[in-house]
């Protein structure tokens, strides 16, 4: 099998870190990977900030819901909604540029973001690092805005921890829905879906008990402890940075 491939395919998210030493000359080749990512027209919307500090990294940690892992690990990136970048290069020219305060521009911003926090990842893995995707950034945005001196039209929406990865045995890594409930053909197919979340469920279920886990939730029971009470404050986060989800662009 290729061998990115198999990388690919054996991805997990690492939340153990042995304490060593996150290579400079490492870091700046994920950064750098990282940054040729695909990403909207060009228009390079996204922006990183490193955290390598102790103490900074402690109070992340803090800050997202007391996740200690994000204190043990070697690095925290914030990857940021970046629309200051493209508002001055517009304004430069004399023309406005409404991308963050359209319904469309945040999506854009969004999905740049993801693409970019992949490829970190996948950077990061393919020199033998861990990482953990961290959406809890977004629980105390206003806290973060203020920690990285953040301006308008700039906006926190997810970071990523890196650090050497502790052995950790599994049998296998975590299930994924089957992939015929996951991709269609033409159409989609709903009770498809939902016979994945059955069969998914049950297969959670085992997992964790194949892993001696049980503390662990299943599918559907976190997908209730998330979503039942979601973050409640990313409106107004995001409108107190200058950006509004219209479609009224005058």
């Amino acid at each position: 099998m290729n061998e990115l491939i198999k990388q690919l395919k054996n991805r997990r998210s690492v939340r153990e870190f042995t304490g060593e030493e996150l290579k400079e000359e490492d870091l700046q080749v994920i950064l750098e990977t990282a940054q040729r990512a695909a990403n909207s027209v060009n228009g390079q919307q996204t922006s990183l900030i490193v955290i390598k500090d102790k103490e900074k990294l402690a109070k992340i940690a803090e800050l997202c819901g007391g996740q200690k892992h994000i204190a043990q690990a070697e690095a925290f990136i914030f990857v940021l909604i970046d629309f200051h970048r493209g508002v001055y290069a517009s304004n430069s020219l004399g023309k406005r540029n409404i991308a963050p305060k359209s319904a469309d521009g945040i999506l854009v911003g969004a999905v740049d973001a993801g693409i970019m926090v992949n490829a970190l990842q996948t950077a990061a893995f393919a020199l033998g690092y861990g990482s953990t995707v961290i959406g809890a950034i977004r629980k105390e945005t206003k806290e973060f805005i203020k920690m990285l001196g953040l301006p308008k039209y700039v906006f926190p929406i997810v970071g990523t921890t890196i650090g050497v990865p502790a052995e950790r045995k599994l049998t296998r890594v975590k299930p994924r829905i089957p992939l015929d409930t996951f991709v269609f053909e033409d159409t989609y197919d709903a009770k498809k879906v939902e016979e994945g979340v059955e069969f998914h469920e049950k297969d959670t279920i085992k997992w964790r008990e194949e892993n001696n886990t049980p503390q662990l939730p299943s599918y559907k029971e976190m997908l209730v402890r998330i979503y039942e009470n979601f973050y409640n404050k990313s409106k107004q986060d995001l409108e107190d940075q200058g950006f509004k989800f219209s479609d009224d662009l005058e």
